[in-house]
C-alpha cells in the first residue's frame, strides 16, 4: 500500500513565491534521486502555513528519503525556504489511485 507523508510547515510571507518557484526543481530531484517517490501536492493554508502531501511506494522508501535530507540542489533550495516545521506524519493510503506501477494488470 502507498505511504503518504504529510508535512505541515510555515514559510515567511515574503518567501511564498520563491517556495513555489523552487518546487519544480525539488520534484525533479526527487524523481532522479528518491526511489519509491510517486507524487506530491503542495497546499497553501492560512496563516503562512503550507501542507506538503507526498506519496511513496512504501514506508521504507520514505525513510530512505528522509535519511538523504537535502542532498540535491533543488531539494535543498526548497527546504531552505521553510521557516518552521509544524508537524510531520506518515500514513497509509486506503483509497489507492492508479499510480504507474500499481495499476491492475
Amino acid at each position: 500500500m502507498t505511504t503518504v507523508e504529510l508535512t505541515r510547515f510555515r514559510v515567511s510571507p515574503a518567501l511564498g513565491e520563491a517556495l513555489v518557484a523552487t518546487r519544480s526543481a525539488m520534484l525533479r530531484d526527487f524523481r532522479l534521486d528518491r526511489d519509491g517517490f510517486l507524487d506530491a501536492q503542495l497546499v497553501r493554508l492560512a496563516d503562512d502555513e503550507w501542507l506538503d502531501i507526498v506519496s511513496w511506494r512504501s514506508s521504507a522508501d520514505l525513510a530512505a528519503s528522509r535519511a538523504k535530507g537535502g542532498n540535491r540542489p533543488g531539494i535543498q533550495a526548497f527546504f531552505e525556504l521553510i521557516g518552521e516545521i509544524i508537524s510531520s506524519e506518515e500514513g497509509t493510503l486506503v483509497d489507492e489511485p492508479a499510480w504507474p506501477g500499481n495499476a491492475p494488470g
